[in-house]
């Protein structure tokens, strides 16, 4: 981050929603926004020569779609992806979530809810819209998808890191977690690191994703 400024681009094929998105972003303190992007392939060029902190990616646009732009962008560790879309349906929530998104929310959230989204993002944590947590874990707990493959690496991880594993799942913070486990946060984002590299994630959501699909859950 430049000047301790989280550095933007934001990437939207309706020239006056991405233009809506750029004045609240450019008007938060601590915040910086380094440019715009109509389509997936342009926010990918845009990404590797502007090196933002974040891309708020829209999901629907012409030629490259903002699920495969996420996956490029994730897939080389150029930043994080905070997706931003009028829709909620599974196959957009679940599929940017496992292109390596950080977060996922509708163009509905407010102003305030958007730019603390966007900070958190940057902090390396995950965000949900709360209608979007809210559909993941009824569908989990209807049973309506079916289960990954056990990954091999989660008999590769230790005890503490299956509880934060555990913790991921739950949608606790680093902060949450280290209360929880009583460990301090620097330490929570040393197990996080590890966790996703034993598990070849990208981000702490799709950890949450795995771990609620394989039943790695917070008791008591």
């Amino acid at each position: 981050m430049s000047d301790g400024n989280i550095r933007v681009l934001v990437a939207d094929d309706h020239g006056a929603i991405r233009a809506g998105l750029m004045m609240i972003l450019g008007n938060a303190e601590g915040i910086e926004v380094v440019g715009e992007a109509a389509d997936g392939a342009i926010a990918v060029r845009q990404a590797k020569a502007l090196k933002p902190d974040v891309v708020l990616m829209d999901v629907r646009m012409p030629g490259v779609d903002g699920i495969a732009a996420t996956r490029e962008l994730t897939a080389e560790g150029l930043c994080e992806v905070l997706v931003l879309t009028t829709f909620d349906l599974d196959e957009y929530v679940h599929a940017a979530l496992r292109a390596g998104a950080a977060g996922f929310l509708l163009k509905s959230v407010e102003a305030s809810r958007l730019i603390e989204a966007v900070k958190l993002v940057a902090a390396g944590e995950g965000v949900l819209a709360p209608q979007v947590t809210r559909k993941l874990i009824a569908a989990f707990a209807a049973g309506t998808r079916e289960p990954s493959a056990v990954p091999a690496g989660l008999e590769d991880l230790t005890e503490r890191e299956r509880e934060v594993l555990a913790c991921l799942g739950g949608g606790l913070s680093n902060a949450q977690i280290g209360t929880r486990l009583h460990i301090g946060e620097t330490t929570v984002k040393t197990h996080v690191s590890r966790v996703l590299t034993k598990l070849g994630l990208r981000s702490r959501v799709q950890a949450a994703i795995l771990a609620q699909e394989n039943g790695v859950v917070l008791e008591g």
